[in-house]
């Protein structure tokens, strides 16, 4: 905003020198000539003032709008009636725009908009009634501080956004170096078991498998910034399709839209935190052999996430046994999760036929519909 203030403080001296030349360019409407210099020479202080004073707060913005305010209606004392009624410049002419404009850069175009309606209503209370002449003037203020503020809005939301692509930038160097790292050490130790487990058979198999899957996640994980990372820099949402893009591979089936799929982060989070839980249910229970097909579908308002396997199936009942004895994989990690995001879960499957889990909720996390069932 520093390019901003300058141009402000550049103004300020401009229009006090205009403000001079109008008032020496009429003597013939002056009745008080010397208290319009005095009014002109206080502002020329402030003028002064606000080029060493760096610091730009409410109060000062408060205090130039007074100041130019002041120096409208004191028109009023040093004008003729008949240069009033006639509709001659005001004393501090375009002055007070500076205090409109700097209210702008400070809050925005709502500060913008307000101090040009503050300043637009001094204008009509000194001439007494709203001429052409001054309607213009108001319009103008009005038009200066609303899209100079929108100006400054659009120009924090781009730092910001600056900011936050700088952040991920560090955040794609680090994960490199880490990536680096963990290749030498975690994921070929990772695929040394799996390779192994495979050959030995039986348990090792199913330890392998297991290994097999930690290094596909890990790897997910150090791999870089997907395209999702950064659509959540720029918008904020996240490409669910993408977040559960690590799941999928050996024994896991992802089956999504083929347009994005955009949540909250802590929508998606909760959404993928459930998902890995059901597939971890699966993994632990559903049978070596058994395969699971993730199903992401987009209802405008709502997504649905479906979770199928043809595993051994699940008695009736197991899941409130398996409450009862504190294993709450299925009650907290799924339905709890949904239930916060105002969704619900719910669990059908018999035994030899698989278990599948549906599951849906709001895209914004709303609680005005929870449910668990």
């Amino acid at each position: 905003m520093s390019a901003f203030w300058k141009g402000i403080d550049a103004f300020r001296p401009i229009a006090l020198a205009y403000a001079a030349y109008s008032l020496a360019d009429r003597p013939h409407d002056l009745a008080r000539p010397a208290l319009g210099w005095a009014v002109l020479g206080l502002l020329g202080v402030w003028t002064v003032f606000l080029v060493f004073y760096r610091r730009r707060r409410l109060w000062l913005v408060v205090v130039e709008l007074l100041l130019g305010a002041a120096a409208i209606m004191a028109t009023l004392l040093v004008d003729t009636a008949t240069a009033i009624e006639e509709g001659s410049r005001t004393l501090p002419t375009i002055w007070p725009a500076a205090g409109v404009v700097s209210a702008a850069v400070l809050f925005g175009r709502k500060g913008g908009l307000l101090a040009a309606v503050f300043i637009g209503i001094v204008d009509v209370v000194e001439v007494g009634k709203a001429t052409p002449n001054t309607v213009n003037n108001i319009v103008l203020l009005v038009l200066i501080g609303t899209l100079i503020g929108y100006a400054c809005d659009l120009a924090r939301e781009g730092h910001a956004k600056l900011r936050e692509a700088l952040a991920l930038e560090a955040q794609v160097r680090e994960r490199e170096r880490l990536a680096r790292t963990v290749h030498d050490g975690v994921l070929q130790t990772l695929a040394f078991i799996n390779r192994r487990g495979t050959q030995l058979g039986g348990e090792a198999a199913e330890l392998g498998g297991m290994a097999a899957d930690q290094e596909r996640l890990l790897r997910a994980l150090v791999s870089g910034t997907s395209s999702a990372d950064t659509e959540a820099t720029v918008t904020g949402d996240l490409d669910l399709r993408q977040q559960l893009g690590r799941f999928a591979g050996g024994r896991v089936h992802l089956v999504a839209p083929a347009d994005p799929v955009l949540v909250p982060p802590r929508v998606a989070g909760e959404l993928v935190a459930a998902v890995g839980a059901a597939l971890d249910n699966v993994r632990l229970h559903a049978g070596e052999a058994a395969q699971a097909w993730v199903l992401v579908e987009d209802e405008g308002g709502e997504v649905a996430l479906t979770v199928r396997d043809n595993g051994v199936g699940m008695p009736a009942g197991r899941l409130d046994e398996a409450a009862a004895a504190g294993r709450l994989g299925a009650s907290s990690s799924i339905r709890g999760r949904l239930s916060d995001l105002g969704g619900t879960a719910e669990y059908s499957g018999r035994e030899g036929a698989g278990v599948t889990v549906r599951m849906r909720a709001p895209k914004d996390g709303g609680r005005d519909n929870q449910g668990v069932r």
